[in-house]
């Protein structure tokens, strides 16, 4: 069993000792990282995630874990609010 094997929690100073590799880790196998100070999570290094530029804002929300919460076409903004902001 390597470092790679486990799930990974690494204090500050190990991290910057080890911040290409570990970086390359994550990217590589894309688990994420707890990096902790004084046994305390301070940090998380996770994958990127990559959002199709396609999408519309509130598709990109919902993929990133989001949730809406307005039916369609239906606005957070009053009538009178926004004739107002004209």
């Amino acid at each position: 069993m390597t470092i790679y094997d486990v799930k990974m929690d690494i204090s500050v100073t190990d991290f910057k000792a080890r911040c290409l590799d570990l970086i390359r880790r994550v990217e590589r196998t894309g688990k994420p990282l707890t990096i902790k100070r004084r046994g305390k999570a301070v940090a998380r290094l996770e994958p990127a995630r990559s959002l199709d530029p396609g999408l519309k804002p509130w598709e990109q929300l919902r993929v990133l874990g989001g949730e809406v919460h307005a039916a369609p076409g239906e606005s957070v903004i009053k009538d009178e609010d926004f004739e107002s902001l004209r």
